[in-house]
């Protein structure tokens, strides 16, 4: 039987706890190289350090995504639990973190932070494919990169508000820790915002109760979620393992840009080389403003998404936002100032609106219901890998092949982008009946 239609507002609350996720992971997209840098790290040994991300991904969302899909409680149903349970840890990491006072402290907490918010995120995505029949999920994946753009909009223009009431942007002297109180509130405020959104969600959204069939399922013994992974990997979807390569070059490249897009516009713009420079706390500030363009951007491409994926092929409206987004990162290579960049970071803004939403809308048509937790959490595998390859391979090559210019590994993201484009536009996807 197919699924009854939801209203407008039924599907925005119970996509509405993505807000607060994604405002915890703009905080760390922004901030976390500058507080590397500002702990002593060299630029060289940022990728290292943002490996918490996709290991995480990598080993939590399968697991959380297969326990999902075999868990049940009468009250708090299938992918709620989850929500708020990673939601209370991440709270705690963001509160923690600005309180680092060495490099390894700041690298655990980001480790402790990206394990809870994984937990929380996997379940969002799989709720949506859970309730909404085929017609209504590029609306629901679209309300969920709606959020994502709107959440890290917040969340990088947060340090920029702060900055402008007079919250202060360099450390105190003589205190003992170096991370300034703008970039400490916005934790802070990012630690309240993912409790209180997911808090909705959990409160407002109901489940679809599973069948006598399905219960009986759950409860057959020998069938753990290490064995529906493994058996989920080898029954995988044609469709399915297409969309690895476009998932490939994409987030291989895309890692880029939360690792140097501040500590380029500091260099290139303002002459700041380093952390002690003048000038490397406005290139922090106009990173965030960066991002910020760029998740304006997001959410409002995001708002026309659906129709643009009910009008053309998702693969060709994939393909078109990709390839947009490459030459705004191309384009940075001949930027003269940060007025340049923010004009770069909107193209941008294009690719991430539909990299949050329309590979999701070819996933859910494609694989089964039943199985939708940790084919999600698997289809994760398909961001996380890549990055993790970015974040080993980068330090060998980012002083020979980039010249130790943090501007060219902008540009190599760009073109990666514009090669997951090309990949896109020409994927074969058939659905899978409901």
């Amino acid at each position: 039987m197919g699924k009854p239609k939801l209203k407008f507002w039924q599907i925005w609350n119970m996509s509405f706890g993505f807000l607060g996720i994604q405002y915890a992971f703009g905080l760390q997209q922004a901030n976390m190289s500058p507080i590397y840098r500002y702990l002593g790290a060299e630029e060289s040994q940022i990728p290292w350090l943002w490996l918490a991300g996709p290991v995480t991904g990598l080993i939590i969302q399968p697991i959380v995504g297969a326990m999902s899909d075999r868990t049940w409680h009468a009250r708090w149903g299938r992918r709620r639990p989850f929500f708020m349970i990673g939601a209370l840890i991440t709270s705690i990491a963001l509160v923690l973190m600005p309180y680092s006072q060495s490099l390894w402290v700041a690298a655990a907490l980001l480790w402790m932070l990206d394990g809870a918010a994984n937990v929380t995120m996997e379940p969002f995505r799989a709720l949506i494919a859970d309730k909404l029949p085929e017609e209504q999920r590029p609306l629901g994946y679209s309300l969920q990169s709606f959020f994502v753009g709107l959440g890290q909009t917040l969340a990088n223009t947060m340090p920029l508000v702060l900055a402008a009431v007079g919250v202060a942007t360099v450390a105190l002297a003589g205190s003992d820790n170096d991370i300034p109180d703008f970039v400490r509130w916005s934790f802070y405020i990012g630690a309240g915002s993912i409790l209180f959104t997911v808090g909705v969600t959990v409160l407002t959204t109901s489940e679809i109760p599973p069948d006598a069939e399905e219960l009986a399922a759950m409860k057959q013994p020998g069938t753990g979620f290490f064995t529906e992974i493994r058996d989920a990997f080898r029954e995988m979807p044609a469709a399915m393992k297409q969309l690895w390569w476009v998932k490939f070059f994409t987030w291989y490249g895309l890692p880029l840009m939360w690792q140097y897009l501040s500590i380029a516009i500091a260099d290139r713009c303002f002459g700041a080389h380093n952390p002690t420079d003048p000038g490397f706390s406005e290139g922090v500030k106009w990173g965030n403003l960066g991002l910020a363009i760029f998740n304006v951007l997001c959410f409002c491409f995001s708002l026309i998404l659906p129709s643009l994926s009910l009008k053309y092929a998702p693969k060709k409206v994939h393909a078109f936002a990709l390839i947009t987004g490459g030459l705004g990162f191309i384009s940075m290579e001949f930027m003269p100032n940060e007025i340049g960049f923010m004009i770069s970071m909107a193209f941008v803004g294009i690719a991430w609106a539909s990299i949050m939403s329309t590979p999701y809308v070819m996933l859910a048509n494609s694989v089964p219901p039943q199985r939708m937790g940790v084919y999600m959490g698997i289809f994760n595998m398909f961001i996380v890998v890549p990055q993790i390859i970015n974040m080993i391979s980068v330090p060998f090559f980012y002083n020979s092949l980039l010249g130790g210019d943090p501007t060219h590994a902008l540009v190599l993201a760009g073109v990666c982008l514009a090669i997951a484009g090309i990949v896109s536009y020409r994927l074969k996807i058939a659905a899978v009946p409901e």
